[in-house]
């Protein structure tokens, strides 16, 4: 899956097996951000779940803070 920039925004919608596995990459997904201090915006409908990612401090653009979250979280996903 690729990452598209959708309305000024890094985004990626990632599909599971259920709720539970949804869930469960979310919870990773908060510990990364939280190490790297850029937390996504995101939501959760139960197998699926949708991140934007962009840089508040810089204006809601894009950034290379969001391209190294992305890696981080396709690393995850791999």
């Amino acid at each position: 899956m690729m990452w598209k920039e959708i309305d000024g925004k890094l985004q990626q919608t990632f599909k599971f097996k259920d709720f539970p596995e949804a869930f469960a990459f979310i919870t990773r997904v908060a510990f990364i951000a939280e190490s790297q201090q850029h937390h996504p915006d995101w939501s959760n409908s139960y197998n699926k779940v949708t991140i934007s990612l962009c840089t508040h401090d810089a204006g809601s653009q894009i950034t290379e803070k969001d391209h190294q979250l992305a890696k981080a979280i396709d690393k995850i996903r791999a």
